[in-house]
C-alpha cells in the first residue's frame, strides 16, 4: 500500500492511497478460502466447491466486501501512521474506474479528505467560578398552590330552591343518546354521566345548550363534530343528542384545612404545605440548571479560541440554516430575523454554528481527559424513554434505534454533554444567587 500526503492546509488533510491489484487479489483468494468450506452448491459435495467456481459465481460480490474492508483498514492505517484524530467521518473518493478494480484489472486508488481535531488545552474546571440563580418558594406561593388544589378538588351538591337551573360551572348528571341522520351511532350513548358545564369535556356547543336546564328536563342538543375529530367516521358530521337531565349540582369550594389534606392522602395541612414546597423546589431546579449551564457555556466559549474543523462547522450551519428556511417558509421566523437580509442572517447563524462546534469540542475534550462515558444502560434508558413518546409503536421505535447506529448516537450525545457538565459543576466553584421567581423563569421563556 502506498500513502501520499497530498495537502495539509489548516485542519483539512488529503491523502492519496493506492492498494495494488495483486494485494486485492490475495485478499479475495483468502475470502474465498474462508467461505468455500461452508458453501453448498448443486453439483458439488458440501465443502468441496473449487475456489475457481466460487470466484466465477460470487467473485464480484466478494470483491465488493474486500474493497469495503480495505477502505476501512487502509483509512485507519493512514490515521495511525500520521497521528490523526479525525473530526468526523472522512470523505473517501475513488479514482479511476472502480469496475476495473472489481474485475482485478486495476489498482485501487482513492483520496481520503478529513478534518482533524484541533490541538488545544481545555480549561481546568476547578479554576472556574460560576453563579447558579436559585429561587426558594415563598409562603405566598405555597398558599396559592394550596388554594389551587382546593379549587381542583371542589365537590358538588344538589341545587335547592324554587327554580333550580343549571349555571355555567355547575355539574349536571345526564343520560344521552346521540344520532346521526336519525341513527344511533357507536359510542354516542351513556348513562349517569357527570358533566361540569364550561369544562370543555364534550364537543364544542354541547355544554352551552345545557345552561339553564332543570332536573328532569329532556333536551335535544344539536352539534357538529369538529373536522379533525379523532373518530374519523364522525368528523364533520351533524348530530343530535337526546339528553335526560337527572341532577343539577352546584360547586362547593373545598376548605383549606386538614380534611383537604387527608382527602389528598396527607396527614394534615402542614404536611401538605411541606410537600407542596418540596414540589415547587423540584419544579424550579431545571430552570436553575438551565441558567447555570448557559453561564458555563458562555465561560467556556470566552476561554477558548482555536481553529475549527471546516466540515464540522459547515454541517452545523447547514442544519441550522435548513431550520431557518423552514421557519421562514411557514411564517414562523422571529420578528427580529424577518427584518434582516439573508446575508445578515447567514453571518449571524454561522457564528452560532461556530460557537456550537467550539463548545462541543471543548466539552468532548474535557470528557475525554476525565474518562466520561455513556454506559449501555444509560443509552438503553434514553431509547426506552423515546419509545414511550409513541404509544402503540414502542417496538418499532426500539427496532429503529437498534438498526440505526447514527440515530442512537444522536441520543448518546446529549447524555454525554450533561455528564460532562455535571463533572464540571462538581469541580468548579458554584455560588448560589437568590433571585425572584419571575427572573428565574423569564429568561427561560425568552430562550
Amino acid at each position: 500500500m502506498q500513502i501520499v500526503d497530498k495537502s495539509g492546509e489548516g485542519l483539512s488533510r488529503v491523502f492519496g492511497v493506492t492498494v495494488p491489484a495483486k494485494d486485492l487479489a490475495e485478499r479475495l483468494e483468502a475470502r474465498i478460502a474462508e467461505i468455500a468450506p461452508r458453501l453448498n452448491i448443486k453439483g458439488f459435495r458440501p465443502g468441496k466447491v473449487p475456489p475457481a467456481h466460487v470466484k466465477r459465481i460470487y467473485g464480484k460480490e466478494l470483491m465488493g466486501e474486500v474493497l469495503e474492508q480495505t477502505f476501512s483498514e487502509t483509512t485507519q492505517k493512514v490515521f495511525e501512521e500520521n497521528n490523526i484524530r479525525p473530526a468526523g467521518e472522512p470523505d473517501l473518493k475513488p479514482e479511476g474506474d472502480l469496475q476495473e478494480v472489481i474485475e482485478g484489472k486495476a489498482d485501487l486508488a482513492y483520496e481520503i479528505a478529513v478534518d482533524v481535531m484541533p490541538e488545544f488545552e481545555p480549561v481546568d474546571p476547578s479554576t472556574l467560578t460560576l453563579v447558579r440563580p436559585v429561587h426558594e418558594p415563598t409562603d405566598e406561593e405555597v398558599e396559592e398552590a394550596v388554594k389551587e388544589l382546593a379549587a381542583q378538588n371542589k365537590s358538588y351538591e344538589p341545587r335547592t330552591g324554587k327554580t333550580v337551573k343549571a349555571k355555567d360551572g355547575d355539574q349536571v348528571v345526564i343520560d344521552f343518546v346521540g344520532r346521526i341522520d336519525g341513527e344511533a351511532f357507536e359510542g354516542g350513548s351513556a348513562e349517569d354521566v357527570p358533566l361540569v358545564l364550561g369544562s370543555g369535556q364534550f364537543i364544542p356547543g354541547f355544554e352551552e345548550q345545557l345552561v339553564g336546564v332543570k332536573p328532569g328536563a329532556d333536551v335535544t342538543v344539536k352539534v357538529t363534530f369538529p373536522a379533525e375529530y379523532q373518530a374519523a367516521h364522525l368528523a364533520g358530521k351533524e348530530a343530535e343528542f337526546e339528553v335526560k337531565v337527572k341532577e343539577v349540582k352546584a360547586p362547593v369550594e373545598a376548605s383549606v384545612d386538614d380534611e383537604l389534606a387527608k382527602r389528598l392522602g396527607v396527614d394534615d395541612l402542614e404536611a401538605l404545605k411541606k410537600l407542596i414546597r418540596e414540589n415547587l423546589e423540584q419544579q424550579y431546579q431545571p430552570f436553575s440548571r438551565f441558567k447555570l449551564k448557559r453561564a458555563l457555556l458562555d465561560e467556556l466559549d470566552a476561554k477558548h479560541d482555536f481553529p475549527l474543523p471546516p466540515k464540522m462547522v459547515e454541517a452545523e450551519f447547514n442544519a441550522i440554516w435548513s431550520q431557518v428556511l423552514a421557519d421562514k417558509e411557514s411564517g414562523q421566523l422571529p420578528e427580529e430575523d424577518a427584518a434582516k437580509s439573508e446575508e445578515q442572517l447567514q453571518t449571524e447563524y454561522r457564528k452560532i454554528a461556530e460557537r456550537r462546534v467550539r463548545l462541543g469540542l471543548v466539552l468532548a475534550e474535557i470528557g475525554r481527559e476525565n474518562n466520561v462515558v455513556v454506559t449501555d444502560q444509560e443509552l438503553n434508558n434514553a431509547v426506552m424513554a423515546e419509545a414511550r413518546n409513541y404509544p402503540g409503536q414502542e417496538q418499532a421505535v426500539l427496532n429503529f434505534y437498534r438498526q440505526n447506529p447514527n440515530a442512537a448516537a444522536g441520543l448518546r450525545a446529549p447524555i454525554y454533554e450533561e455528564k460532562v457538565c455535571d463533572l464540571i459543576f462538581d469541580q468548579a466553584e458554584v455560588k448560589d444567587e437568590p433571585i425572584s421567581k419571575e427572573d428565574l423563569l423569564k429568561d427561560e421563556e425568552e430562550e
